[in-house]
């Protein structure tokens, strides 16, 4: 379905429900979709990776209209959310998270991808959409949401997403006069992580101390378009 059409979009995150990112984006989605609906966790869920919850009740609490959260993950928000609607949405929006999720490492570690890769599951197209923070600087929804509409509308020019595909979006975190932002497809950056921990004062205990920032990256990667370009990096990824 071309996201010009109209239609279905059921939009989730991994930050919870009172988000300032999934309001922006819910906004941005009623640009593209009539009918949209925001189903997310009650409370923040990051890094949670693709966890379902299937031994227990799962509490649905309607805030209004097509609004609502579920104590649950957000791949549980996905299903709750294709149960609430009746039917599978035309697209599933996952974000805007509150931080990058960028490379092959952060793919298996990210509850907003999470739930962009439980939609491709069900064969719903679907996108994940994170925003890189840089120390020091303010973060204004607001002109993430319309870089992240440049890249919704760089997307209509794509082939169509096969099955079990899925898109990766990650939003540069610029200077205010910074030059405008463009969409560059790539590939997700396949290094890992900067992974590193420090003993801690109890016996046997540990800190993570890997620091973000300093993470290795390639040359056409997702890592390297953000962090050395500025740019609006866009993958294709794949369950």
């Amino acid at each position: 379905m071309d996201m010009t059409d109209g239609g279905t979009v059921l939009v989730t995150n991994d930050d919870g429900i009172a988000a300032d990112g999934i309001a922006a984006l819910a906004r941005l989605a009623e640009r593209y979709f009539d009918e949209v609906w925001v189903v997310a966790p009650d409370v923040e869920n990051s890094q949670v990776g693709h966890r379902v919850t299937t031994d227990r009740l799962l509490t649905v609490n309607r805030l209004g209209g097509r609004r609502m959260s579920v104590d649950g993950t957000p791949a549980d928000c996905v299903r709750i959310g294709i149960e609430l609607i009746g039917r599978r949405p035309d697209w599933v929006w996952s974000g805007i998270n509150h931080g990058g999720n960028l490379g092959l490492h952060d793919y298996y570690i990210s509850g907003t991808l999470a739930a962009a890769r439980e939609a491709a599951f069900f064969g719903v197209p679907a996108l994940g959409a994170s925003h890189y923070m840089r120390r020091g600087l303010q973060l204004d929804w607001e002109i993430a949401a319309e870089r992240l509409g440049s890249a919704v509308d760089a997307l209509v020019e794509q082939p169509s997403l096969a099955g079990g595909e899925f898109w990766g979006i990650n939003l540069p975190h610029l200077e205010v006069d910074a030059a405008p932002a463009e969409v560059a497809f790539c590939h997700p950056e396949a290094a890992p992580l900067d992974v590193q921990y420090q003993s801690g004062a109890a016996v046997d205990s540990f800190q993570y101390s890997g620091t973000y920032h300093d993470r290795p990256r390639s040359e056409g990667s997702d890592v390297a378009e953000v962090f050395d370009r500025g740019n609006i990096a866009v993958t294709r990824l794949s369950i």
